[in-house]
């Protein structure tokens, strides 16, 4: 392989890992900048995401767990990738609204770290939850057989990458066009930036927030589903993924800018690319350096590449 062809290589990986980045901190960023909730669970929202879309894209042969013990060693619907991403976003929608209205609701006002221990608690149950019935072996989450081999395109040099990486970085560009339309240039879009200001004085216009912000709330559950169905092909399944992503999600939220869906997407980008580049020429530092470069920006912008600096009243 020629040192051009292993470059294209590692940033195409740099922009698919980005791209699973930039759909959970995009749902927590819209969340965290909204409704001023510090949600833990978010990864839980992929897991179940990820599981769903496993169910019902496959049929899968367990081994452990459960519904293996109860005589439920295979399981899946087999309806194909096409069907799982339209239905897995519906499916964790609701959960998302569910979670709002009893989880969210109760603790909005309640200090950060009342947020942080009632989510992350809640995060532990849900991946103790798939742990029972699942057990703890990773499951297979196969590529769709269209989107295996790398794409065959006319006079350009091929690039030995499945076709599925394109796919999740194409949809994932998609998604996020539609979020930041449908957040600045819609009238549901004024009201959540403008209760986001001045709530109060949008509840004095006759406007009630709490419906806005149950809808941003299950946009940002269905985008974290997405983002299990895309991903899962690409990563090990099993009930740890949730917790395991959940750092880097945050960690791109934070050096984007909270609240801000351009900075989400530079923040999943430039840790993608980052990623990718140490695995491939320092992989035992990968990890380190996604915190190194977080620290470094942080030191120089403590309110995101993108984010707005707070006036202090």
């Amino acid at each position: 392989m020629s040192f051009h062809i292993e470059v294209i290589t590692v940033l195409l990986n740099g922009l698919q890992q980005g791209a699973i980045y930039i759909l959970l901190a995009v749902g927590l960023s819209i969340i965290l900048g909204t409704l001023k909730f510090v949600n833990f669970a978010h990864g839980a929202l992929y897991l179940i995401g990820t599981y769903a879309g496993l169910l019902l894209a496959l049929e899968i042969n367990l081994t452990s767990g459960l519904l293996q013990e109860w005589g439920y060693g295979q399981i899946g619907l087999d309806l194909g990738y096409i069907p799982a991403l339209l239905l897995v976003p519906l499916v964790v929608f609701v959960v998302g609204l569910a979670m709002e209205r009893w989880v969210v609701e109760p603790f909005k006002n309640r200090p950060d770290t009342d947020q942080i221990l009632v989510t992350f608690g809640l995060a532990i149950v849900v991946q103790e939850v798939f742990r029972i019935f699942f057990g703890s072996s990773s499951l297979p989450f196969s590529q769709p057989a269209w989107a295996e081999g790398a794409p065959q395109v006319p006079f350009l040099v091929q690039i030995p990458i499945s076709s599925w990486r394109y796919y999740v970085i194409l949809i994932t560009a998609v998604l996020v066009a539609i979020v930041y339309l449908l957040v600045e240039f819609t009238d549901f879009g004024l009201i959540v930036r403008a209760g986001t200001r001045d709530p109060e004085m949008v509840e004095l216009l006759g406007i009630r927030l709490s419906r806005p912000y149950i809808v941003v709330f299950g946009i940002g559950a269905a985008l974290a589903g997405v983002a299990g169905v895309v991903g899962g092909p690409l990563n090990p399944v099993n009930p740890t993924i949730g917790n395991d992503i959940l750092v880097p999600a945050f960690l791109t939220v934070v050096i984007g800018g909270v609240g801000s869906i351009a900075g989400a997407t530079l923040g999943g980008v430039i840790f993608g690319l980052t990623y990718a580049i140490l695995v491939a020429t320092f992989s035992s530092w990968a990890q380190v350096g996604l915190y190194a470069i977080a620290a470094v920006i942080l030191l120089v912008r403590p309110q995101g590449l993108l984010g707005e600096a707070e006036v202090a009243p």
